[in-house]
């Protein structure tokens, strides 16, 4: 999920130096959605290795 993240971050900046506005601004939209999405997962993920003891694998 991360790297679709990455990837469509990088296609909106492709897409804004080009001039495409519509497109651009679509796919910026997705990519802030799926780094929010990424970042509440990975803040669950670390607080339950917290309360089960783990030690993060890294």
């Amino acid at each position: 999920m991360l790297r679709l993240a990455i990837a469509l971050l990088l296609f909106s900046v492709l897409f804004a130096v080009l001039g495409f506005g519509g497109i651009a601004a679509s796919f910026t939209g997705a990519a802030k959605l799926l780094f929010w999405v990424f970042i509440v997962l990975f803040a669950i993920s670390a607080i339950m290795s917290v309360f089960k003891g783990r030690s993060p694998v890294i």
